[in-house]
């Protein structure tokens, strides 16, 4: 293995280069950077509160108001206020625009599916604050030192075996004793993570079989589902979404879904010495 320390998948990818200063640090990447670049364009976006009109039955019109607002740190105490009461919220990470909610809350959760009109069978990733946070809801000891520090915070999704000491509501995902984990490197959303001190439950914010979406304007149609929508502009990563990999065998990894970092996620698990699963287990 080698010495050095690997470098992050963040600041190996086009966004981390155009947004990383050495004098600011990586923490500056999130929503302060990408807010402070863009607020400009937000016009009647950037207003927190915002109408629309549903058609009912007979050409009556409802107006419901829908909460929009910026995905900065002012922001961040109604949105774990709103996971704690079991809503779903819409956030930006560093991938894609997607719905999250207490990731134990079976009823949040149940939400969410209903929503994208998501068949049960199909299993939710959870979003923790920090790496750190993972062991509380995976098993993690058999994984090489450091790297999941290097993966992470990124764009990668980790599947880790759920294992008994897991802390998930057995409800997520029933039957599985894998879990796909994110740490987003996208502050605002970590920031919730921390402060609901809960893992969040995190898929793409679009309809089942639906382009993801990177501008809060393409799942417009679903806003009224979601108690609060947060805007942090047209994220730049595309549509790949995050690279998958399963990491519950020892030594080995393997590549679920390629996503916007494969060859950055793959250099880091072949430095830790892991090599790729190749069977069809």
């Amino acid at each position: 293995m080698n010495a050095t320390t690997p470098t992050k998948i963040a600041q190996t990818l086009p966004l981390f280069n155009s947004l990383f200063h050495p004098s600011r640090g990586v923490e500056n990447i999130g929503f302060l950077n990408l807010w402070a670049r863009r607020r400009r364009g937000f016009s009647a976006v950037s207003v927190k509160k915002m109408a629309w009109s549903l058609e009912k039955g007979e050409g009556n019109v409802e107006t419901k108001v829908v909460s929009v607002s910026p995905a900065t740190e002012d922001y961040a105490e109604e949105a774990i206020e709103s996971i704690k009461a079991g809503k779903v919220i819409a956030v930006p990470t560093d991938t894609l625009y997607g719905f999250a909610c207490n990731a134990c809350s079976a009823e949040a959760v149940n939400r969410i599916y209903e929503i994208k009109g998501r068949k049960h069978t199909s299993p939710l990733a959870i979003c923790v604050g920090d790496v750190h946070d993972i062991q509380r809801y995976a098993v993690t000891d058999h994984l090489p030192h450091g790297l999941l520090d290097c993966l992470l915070p990124g764009p990668v999704t980790v599947v880790l075996r759920r294992g008994e000491s897991s802390i998930l509501e057995k409800s997520l995902n029933p039957g599985l004793e894998s879990i796909g984990v994110r740490v987003p490197d996208y502050n605002f959303i970590r920031a919730i993570a921390r402060g609901s001190r809960s893992a969040l439950a995190l898929t793409s914010a679009n309809l089942s079989g639906q382009p993801s979406s990177i501008n809060i304007k393409d799942f417009e149609n679903l806003w009224e589902h979601c108690a609060y929508v947060y805007d942090g502009g047209v994220l730049p990563a595309g549509r790949a979404g995050s690279t998958v990999v399963d990491l519950t065998k020892l030594g080995k990894y393997k590549i679920l879904r390629p996503g916007s970092a494969k060859e950055e996620t793959v250099a880091i698990l072949e430095r830790h010495s892991l090599l790729e699963d190749g069977t069809g287990d």
